[in-house]
């Protein structure tokens, strides 16, 4: 697959109505800038807001994923963007007229043709590609579900399912060569239930768009036909049902004998979308569900988001540095003799944490006062480099540096264990606790030689620069 990105040569639409919200919406695939990643729009809502599909979006996992920003939501995403992620489409708008896509035959094929019939075309820019260096692993013992993504050139996904349920049994499927196998072998597969599911479904307010065309129904508990006809009638199905002899509700044919696991696969493509960029990874999973595929999706997005801060400040990375003294500037407003940081060694935006040094030299211009006989670096200069250090997490909650300013606000519980002199090499270990409402709190320690030098709870403010101005 090309390295360029590629959006779509024309736009296409298609109507129909919702999987679980059973509204009638109008569908349209727009070509996008580069860029643009995957939005959806809701024309239908006053100023046409867009939610960009990425999982910090996601607001609801219920038999399928649920994205929004503010009041506009959007319904049953995954089949869309397995689509788009199918078919090699970087950027596409994707405006609704309410508040699910068309259900379809609860496939991803009939969004695979729309993107046929509209054609692709390259754009300029490279792909901004997810290249894994060391596993990633989500565990979920309560569903028995496990993730794991293993660095690999190429993009792979197998998926083993098991619902301890004799009408499914236990089914596995892979996905090898996202170019050649999407569209014939994955796009096709159907969504499914079980009969048991269906009146719970519908009684909490989902699949009001389902029908005998456009899902799987597994044969899991005994009726009989006439019960079968009234429990849809209540629903509002009409028409003929069976319960069938092939373990399939109406005795419908499977599109292939392990569509159950091939339409999971499909959903985690879907979901594993939200990442936000297209992921170089093999991905192995067993039992996944929609609640695991986007904590999984999470963890990725939040290494994601390193790597394009590291990018974005870092030309050159090195063994055992992050940032260098050079990337810092660049992040920090501070200048000689305020910069207290000189490197950043460890960064971790899942963990809210973040490892730097500041090396104490006599030539600092403190000393010459603090003190002229008996040199001892400023308390209050611990507090300010580790307050410093903990702000670079900011980059990953959407703060830019070129934008805003930190303010330091407060500190609490300070305590100050060491004396720190020229010649030590201060290690401030900084975690975010807390970041709402532009307010930072982080709780920070600094060690010298492995021994702890100070300690504190800081607080800090993100403020518009023009505003601080």
């Amino acid at each position: 697959m090309s390295r360029k990105q590629r959006t779509l040569a024309a736009s296409v639409t298609m109507s129909g109505v919702g999987l679980h919200t059973g509204n009638l919406t109008s569908m349209t695939f727009l070509p996008a800038a580069e860029n643009t990643g995957y939005r959806f729009v809701r024309i239908d809502l006053p100023g046409s807001p867009e939610i960009p599909a990425i999982v910090d979006n996601v607001v609801e996992i219920v038999r399928g994923t649920t994205i929004a920003v503010g009041e506009a939501s959007v319904h049953t995403v995954e089949h869309v963007l397995a689509a788009m992620v199918g078919m090699g489409v970087d950027n596409c708008r994707i405006e609704l007229s309410n508040n699910e896509p068309p259900v379809g035959d609860g496939s991803s094929m009939p969004y695979v043709e729309m993107i046929q019939k509209a054609g692709i075309v390259e754009q300029q820019q490279d792909r901004e590609e997810l290249v894994l260096d060391a596993p990633i692993r989500y565990t979920d013992e309560a569903r028995g579900t496990e993730i794991v993504a293993l660095p690999n050139d190429k993009y792979r996904v197998t998926v083993m399912v098991d619902y301890k349920n004799p009408a499914l049994g236990s089914q596995h499927t892979g996905l090898f060569d996202l170019e050649s196998e999407f569209v014939s072998e994955f796009a096709p597969a159907r969504t499914f239930c079980f009969l048991h599911e269906v009146e719970a479904l519908h009684a909490q307010g989902l699949i009001q768009g389902g029908n005998l065309d456009n899902a799987i129904v597994i044969v899991d508990k005994e009726m009989s036909d006439d019960e079968l006809r009234a429990t849809l009638k209540r629903m509002g199905v009409e028409g003929n049902a069976v319960m069938g002899t092939n373990g399939i509700l109406n005795n419908n044919a499977l599109r292939f004998k392990n569509e159950p696991a091939r339409h999971k696969l499909l959903d985690m493509i879907g979901d594993l979308a939200l990442i936000g960029a297209p992921l170089r990874a093999q991905v192995l999973a067993a039992r996944p569900g929609h609640a695991a595929n986007i904590e999984f999706a999470r963890k990725v997005r939040r290494l994601y988001e390193k790597q394009q801060s590291v990018r974005r400040y870092q030309k050159s990375p090195t063994e055992g540095c992050v940032f260098d003294i050079n990337a810092i500037s660049k992040m920090l407003p501070h200048r000689y003799p305020f910069l207290m940081v000189d490197r950043i060694t460890d960064y971790d935006p899942e963990a809210n944490r973040i490892v730097g040094i500041k090396n104490i030299t006599f030539n600092e211009p403190q000393f010459t006062g603090h003190f002229p006989n008996r040199p001892i670096f400023p308390g209050v200069l611990i507090m300010e480099a580790m307050a410093q250090t903990g702000c670079l997490l900011l980059l990953t909650k959407g703060v830019d540096p070129e934008k805003n300013l930190v303010l330091f606000t407060g500190m609490n519980n300070v305590k100050f264990r060491k004396e720190v002199t020229p010649g030590d090499q201060l290690v401030m270990e900084l975690e975010m606790t807390r970041f709402r409402f532009n307010i930072c709190q982080l709780v920070g320690k600094a060690y010298v030689g492995g021994q702890l030098a100070a300690e504190a709870e800081l607080s800090a403010a993100v403020v518009s620069r023009e505003v601080a101005s």
